[in-house]
């Protein structure tokens, strides 16, 4: 019995008959198709925990939409004319956006606010796309249908975790694999990464449901490094290390579980997960010792030591025997019921920084057209304010980065900045104009999937119309 790292970690003690008939299907329909794995290519989903406000991060910058959203946000405008340097989110302060397609929003203008002023660069220099009005579907649905409850909707909206993992798996809480890990398995059945299939999905955060796949397991990295078992690197290098009477080899026999036999299938999978562990880490931090140290100077914040981590994993891509990968990296707070105008332009100055120096990493080890990172959420949040803060929403808007993606655009729809109209969900919740599927879609066909295997990884695809062609 194979078991899978998240298997074991949410206490599965066993895999139904159903579910491994699911597995089989699965690889199945993978294995009917051929994706695309020559060169290098990886994806890096950056996930906002806790609801982006999309309202508070793509700004209306013509005169009309301003003054409506300064009027419905009144209050909290004016906790920023508050902060110490004055407002951001002053039209005048703001970073107005020229995309090519300015004519599909009639007259409407967007902008970005100063802390996002490195993505800005990125997106005027065609490097970065964004994409509107993203979130959680099951099919289109409209206003009349939302309200009446006639047709089918996302289980659990507006919950934390059951819409992490609907934007990660397509299900609420308790689904078992993701869309990364689906796309991860594709490539993997047309032969990517032969020579190091563990090095195929990697977190630096320990969430692993979007990495999860039949059989992609995620592979957790340290910020600088695998973990080591101390103990062993105390003992390494002794005189008598390969004498099997060792410490060293005592110890080194121990974890890797050389004299344990049981009949029990948890505890064989447990013993046969250490043995790997201890491996696969020394494979990685063997192949890390050999990095050349980045000129681009990393941020040293959470975000930016993660994304550090990133770069230095894909800057070590050859000695690790692999041509396909996809990361997941986070970061948290969010959740702005309160304090908003305090909390969320710090977390922009901090994804900011990061993204740019990730980008400018990829550039220096010449894979800017090979690494593509996108920025997911839970949900977006109310247009309307509760006082200091906002509330949980449904759709929101997101980034596309790297040199391959068809930026200075926006994709996608940016409802109008007020309440009542079509996509409003009541309070200013967005309702999705493109589905999670319609955004993974065109990063699936980036990464080399054919539409059969997209098809696989994203179940509710066959309900929209293609996805926006950002790469």
């Amino acid at each position: 019995m194979k078991q899978t790292r998240r298997t074991f970690l949410t206490g599965a003690s066993a895999l139904s008959a159903a579910t491994l008939t699911g597995i089989g299907s699965s690889l199945s329909a993978f294995q009917a198709s051929a994706a695309e794995t020559g060169g290098y290519k990886a994806i890096v989903c950056l996930f906002f925990l806790g609801g982006l406000d999309g309202h508070d991060t793509v700004l209306p910058y013509d005169q009309a939409s301003y003054d409506r959203y300064a009027e419905i946000r009144a209050p909290l405008l004016g906790l920023y004319d508050n902060m110490q340097g004055g407002s951001t989110r002053a039209r005048d302060r703001l970073l107005p956006l020229s995309p090519s397609n300015a004519a599909n929003f009639g007259g409407r203008q967007f902008a970005l606010p100063e802390e996002l002023s490195g993505i800005k660069g990125l997106f005027d220099d065609g490097n970065a796309a964004i994409v509107g009005n993203v979130g959680p579907l099951i099919q289109p649905i409209t206003k009349t249908q939302f309200e009446n409850d006639s047709a089918p909707q996302p289980k659990r909206l507006f919950s934390h975790n059951d819409q992490q993992s609907t934007w990660m798996s397509s299900e609420p809480e308790g689904a078992q694999f993701g869309w990364g890990g689906r796309f991860a398995d594709a490539v993997l059945a047309a032969g990517a990464n032969s020579g190091a299939q563990d090095f195929s999905t990697i977190t630096s955060l320990g969430n692993e449901l979007f990495l999860t796949g039949s059989e992609a397991s995620p592979y957790q990295i340290g910020l600088d490094g695998a973990p080591e078992i101390d103990a062993l690197n105390f003992f390494a290098g002794g005189e008598n290390q390969s004498d099997p009477d060792s410490i060293y080899q005592k110890l080194r026999d121990h974890f890797e579980a050389m004299d344990f036999n049981s009949s029990n299938l948890i505890d064989r999978d447990i013993a046969n997960a250490m043995r790997t562990a201890l491996t696969t880490n020394e494979t990685f931090n063997q192949a890390f010792e050999s990095i050349q140290p980045f000129s681009t100077v990393f941020p040293q914040n959470f975000l930016g030591q993660q994304l550090q981590a990133v770069a230095n994993t894909i800057a070590i891509r050859d000695a690790l025997l692999v041509n396909r990968q996809v990361f997941f990296v986070a970061i948290g707070g969010f959740d702005t019921h309160s304090n908003q105008a305090n909390d969320l332009p710090a977390l922009q100055q901090e994804i900011d920084g990061g993204v740019v120096a990730f980008y400018q990493a990829m550039q220096e080890i010449g894979l800017g057209s090979d690494v593509t990172l996108f920025t997911a959420s839970d949900f977006g949040r109310t247009l309307a304010i509760n006082g200091d803060g906002t509330d949980h929403g449904w759709g929101s808007h997101h980034f596309v980065i790297g040199e391959a993606v068809q930026g200075g655009l926006i994709y996608g729809d940016i409802p109008p900045f007020d309440l009542g109209h079509e996509q409003d969900a009541g309070s200013g919740r967005l309702i999705p104009t493109t589905s999670v599927e319609q955004f993974a879609e065109p990063l699936g066909r980036w990464f080399g999937l054919t539409d059969a295997e997209i098809a696989a990884a994203l179940p509710n695809l066959s309900n929209f119309a293609s996805g926006p062609a950002f790469v």
